[in-house]
């Protein structure tokens, strides 16, 4: 029987200041080898048939760290943009971003909105970057779109930042810490759990495989119980 593939494995890229920290370096360092992980991780997620990746690249509480860290976190994605769009296009993938833009530089914006004009019309993998996002943000500007619009019946969920993605089937953390900080608190109602110590710097393909596999040994039940499972499965 052929192992059960998630169609949104999202991820929090955790360890990133911890790795290069632990050697000697700036934490920044760790940021630049994190993009490494990225390009690996998306490479698996399309070999795999995983439809959508996110991940977790700037929190809206990350504008609280050091300036120069924000300014050098903001530079690397503006450079990663420019360096690898040609390559998405070559395998097929659309490049998304979500999150608060209002607080990105116009330039930046810009550049965004150029780089998913440019893959808006591939049909493989959707790779999501989730910048300047939280959970609280997103059920904030959700709830006021939505009572703006006179509070209709199908509620919050089509003016969440996310509109038009599928919510996660599974959810992967990165380096010791088992909570999800303020990500995708809505989306994530019903998503599977991995956490692992590994830093996101040393993360493989082997690290993202252990996952799936994990994910695949589960029951999703959503609410209903073993029996109504197995039921829904002999009727399918």
């Amino acid at each position: 029987m052929a192992k059960r593939i998630p169609a949104h494995v999202t991820i929090i890229m955790d360890g990133n200041g911890r790795w290069a920290e632990s050697r000697g370096k700036e934490r920044i360092f760790g940021h630049k080898e994190g993009i490494e992980r990225v390009r690996d991780c998306v490479e698996f997620a399309s070999q795999q048939g995983i439809r959508y990746l996110s991940v977790y690249a700037f929190s809206t509480e990350n504008w609280s760290r050091p300036a120069a860290e924000v300014r050098g976190l903001m530079e690397l994605m503006a450079a990663a943009m420019l360096k690898e769009i040609p390559k998405l296009l070559e395998n097929d993938v659309r490049f998304r971003v979500v999150g608060d833009r209002a607080s990105l530089s116009p330039a930046l914006v810009a550049q965004i909105e150029a780089a998913e004009s440019r893959t808006a019309g591939c049909r493989g993998l959707n790779l999501v970057i989730m910048l300047s996002y939280s959970g609280k943000w997103d059920i904030m500007q959700a709830s006021k779109a939505w009572a703006q619009d006179g509070c209709p019946e199908g509620g919050i969920a089509p003016y969440l930042a996310t509109a038009g993605i599928p919510d996660p089937d599974l959810l992967v953390r990165t380096g010791g810490e088992q909570r999800i900080s303020n990500y995708m608190l809505w989306q994530c109602a019903y998503s599977e759990f991995y956490f692992t110590p590994t830093l996101w710097p040393d993360f493989r393909k082997c690290d993202f495989q252990a996952a799936l596999d994990s994910y695949a040994e589960r029951e999703r039940r959503f609410g209903l119980t073993g029996g109504q499972i197995s039921e829904l499965k002999e009727n399918e």
